[in-house]
């Protein structure tokens, strides 16, 4: 059921979660969740460092996480994520036509946005302090770390 409280701020507010728990994790900090008519189906967060992986971004390993559900759903859900997409994590998005990406923010990293938004798929950017905080934390410690992660050379 929709709860007042769930609002853009409040979805953003558990995929900035997930960047936390993956920052401390060593990893990434990039969050994401998975929201049908209000209600949570799965958050995730950049796993690439703490699983050894090559795809599990913060919206993959959210999707991951919400298991294999109808198309029917993924079309009425909205993708909640604190950095703009990689275009693999575009694609998935598209590919299960996710009609709504709210995005934490794109300083830091922007690839997909104009495609996603010539695919219709409505994006808002919010450019959420904390969400740019992190980056920026990643960017000044990790930023091997970062590089390795969009695939350019260490």
């Amino acid at each position: 059921m929709n709860h007042p409280a769930h609002t853009d701020e409040y979805f953003l507010g558990l995929a900035i979660e997930q960047a936390k728990i993956g920052w401390e994790e060593g990893g990434v900090p990039i969050g994401a969740a998975l929201i049908h008519r209000g209600e949570v189906l799965a958050v995730g967060r950049n796993r690439r460092v703490q699983m050894n992986s090559a795809i599990r971004h913060g919206e993959t390993d959210c999707i991951e996480r919400a298991g294999r559900l109808p198309a029917s759903v993924y079309r009425e859900c909205v993708l909640y994520t604190t950095l703009s997409p990689c275009f693999m994590c575009a694609g998935t998005a598209r590919l299960y036509e996710i009609p709504r990406i709210v995005v934490g923010e794109n300083r830091s990293f922007e690839a997909s946005e104009e495609w996603l938004r010539s695919s219709g798929i409505q994006v808002d950017v919010v450019d959420d302090a904390e969400c740019v905080a992190l980056m920026d934390r990643m960017l000044a410690e990790r930023p091997s770390l970062w590089l390795e992660d969009i695939g350019e050379v260490v």
